[in-house]
């Protein structure tokens, strides 16, 4: 993003993300950067939410530019490939573009997920973040990895084409943001 405005509040869906601040946030781009669909308690690390497999649902996905919306961050916009739905909550997927020129100040919140699984490729451009006992690593088109519950990490620069793709389980679950 060439300069970062505070956006308005994001839409929030079935699908949304919690997130759980730990300590109170200093400022108000840090807290506008992450959303919270609903209070509730910290995970905790070490105990990943349990999938729970209900029925499935055959769903297919064409991408429209239409279908990206604006989400949990005020610097990306996500395009939910509906496996929520079709899978009874069991995995979230969808697409991430981050957006325009990276802020510090908006991107670079240290956080973590409650999450059984949570796999991220990169389509296009390239990512650097910082996780938790690794460092700081460069994501390129073509890179894949693994963040698994609890991990620590922070997004610290991106490109301005930043594309990938996320899939996670379970499909709901809460961000626990961290200063």
């Amino acid at each position: 993003m060439a300069t970062a405005k505070k956006s308005a509040p994001a839409k929030k869906t079935a699908a949304a993300k919690k997130t759980v601040p730990v300590k109170k946030s200093t400022t108000a781009k840090k807290a506008a950067a992450v959303k919270s669909a609903k209070p509730s308690k910290p995970v905790k690390p070490g105990k990943p939410p349990v999938v729970k497999w209900g029925p499935q649902k055959f769903v297919v996905n064409h991408v429209k530019e239409s279908d990206f919306k604006t989400g949990l961050r005020s610097y990306a916009k996500y395009r939910d490939l509906g496996m929520t739905e079709a899978t009874s909550g069991a995995v979230q997927a969808h697409v991430i573009r981050l957006l325009g020129s990276c802020d510090p100040k908006v991107v670079a919140i240290p956080h973590y997920h409650g999450v059984q699984f949570q796999m991220i490729y990169m389509l296009k451009g390239w990512m650097v973040g910082e996780y938790e006992g690794q460092g700081k690593i460069k994501m390129k088109a073509g890179s894949c990895w693994l963040q698994p519950h609890g991990i620590r990490h922070t997004v610290l620069d991106y490109s301005a084409d930043c594309e990938m793709v996320e899939i996670i389980l379970p499909g709901k679950f809460e961000t626990v943001v961290l200063e």
